[in-house]
């Protein structure tokens, strides 16, 4: 199989599909990758360290789309991008269509096989190939909404640790999963006072039994929310429905009860948001305030911290994108349940019932629609 990987052209993407290691493991596997000319430059990857593991340069992510049966990436395809795909071909990235119609729209139309890292499963339930940037963005929120509560960036001038005699912020972290812990631990980590909210009694009393006093643990209900609004500095909203629409757990106005120059960090942004008043930002312009109240709402925070990202990404990825490349994507995805449910589009027709539900398309199932 013929692998293409284009660069990124998200604003501040510089994050890679596919590391040197991972070219030198598909080509060792008898397979042909294709790079574009510096898509891993900005983060220290040269075309020379491709080309010493068996790939190929090429010069225009147009020439990576019309000859690789594989297209690997990072973030979702952009229009320019879903305009060059083409019926059979197979794109592995991250895709989050629920809040996306027009992407949704585009990748129908081009009648490619699209799987999404985000919904790809593993036998514990987990979602193996977002968790690596749940974990890094769940770290970043905290240094992120650290950041934004500087006086000179908008925020209430708190600093998270606070200093002795005088007390540190209160974090509030909605959501249990893997990015809310790691958000709670960095939190915890800089001697904020930190609470952590959830619907799963087992992840509390997990919690619970790691941190003790070191972590408050509330059940998640909107009363549990407003309640902590009005004490919390900062808010990470971590809550995530695996493929579909995030849920809004914090109204505007509801942003009254804080105290102006409190922020919030929305990390299911890239689903939707889970607060009323979320709209995707960049690295470039992270932040905007409404009613006082900070707002960072990075869609591609771990972009941030590229090199750290990608290679975590491909540890993550590679054994997946072997296994589309040994098989072929068809008998891949019907050979391996986990991977099938990572199949979101194929051949014009929706193959994940969360997007299929908010988006209104007729739900085609993975396997019969394979086939």
């Amino acid at each position: 199989m013929l692998i293409g990987i284009p660069r990124e052209i998200k604003n501040h993407e510089y994050r890679v599909g596919l590391t040197p290691a991972g070219a030198r493991e598909l080509a060792a596997n008898g397979h042909t990758v294709i790079v574009q000319r510096d898509a891993g430059a900005g983060i220290g990857l040269t075309d020379e360290m491709y080309a010493r593991a068996g790939a190929g340069i090429v010069d225009t992510a147009e020439e990576v789309f019309r000859r690789a049966d594989m297209v690997i990436k990072v973030k979702e395809p952009q229009p320019v991008e879903c305009a060059m795909l083409r019926p059979g071909q197979v794109l592995f990235t991250y895709l989050h269509l629920a809040p996306d119609p027009g992407q949704t729209r585009a990748l129908l139309a081009s009648g490619a096989t699209c799987i999404a890292y985000e919904t790809v499963t593993d036998a514990r339930g987990g979602l193996p190939l977002l968790a690596p940037m749940s974990e890094v963005a769940g770290r970043m929120s905290i240094q992120a909404g650290a950041h934004a509560l500087e006086k000179a960036q908008g925020g209430s001038g708190v600093l998270l640790g606070g200093v002795p005699g005088v007390k540190p912020a209160d974090v509030l972290v909605i959501g249990g999963g893997v990015v809310g812990i790691n958000a709670a631990r960095m939190a915890m980590g800089l001697h904020a006072r930190v609470t952590l909210l959830d619907r799963s009694l087992d992840r509390l009393k997990y919690l619970d039994e790691i941190y003790g006093d070191r972590l408050t643990t509330l059940y998640s209900t909107h009363d549990a929310i407003e309640e902590r609004l009005a004490g919390s500095d900062l808010i990470i909203g971590a809550v995530l429905i695996p493929g579909a629409a995030a849920p809004k757990l914090v109204a505007r106005p509801q942003l009254k009860l804080m105290r102006p120059g409190s922020v919030l960090v929305d990390v299911a942004i890239d689903q939707g948001g889970c607060f009323e008043t979320s709209k995707p930002t960049t690295h470039q312009d992270p932040t905007y305030e409404v009613d006082g109240i900070v707002h960072y709402c990075v869609a591609n925070m771990p972009g941030g911290v590229a090199r750290t990202s990608t290679f975590a990404l491909t540890n993550a990825t590679l054994p997946f994108a072997v296994q589309l490349a040994n098989k072929g994507a068809r008998q891949a995805l019907l050979d391996d349940a986990h991977l099938l449910n990572g199949l979101n589009v194929h051949d014009g027709k929706v193959t994940y019932k969360a997007v299929a539900e908010v988006l209104g398309y007729d739900y085609a199932p993975a396997a019969r629609a394979l086939g």
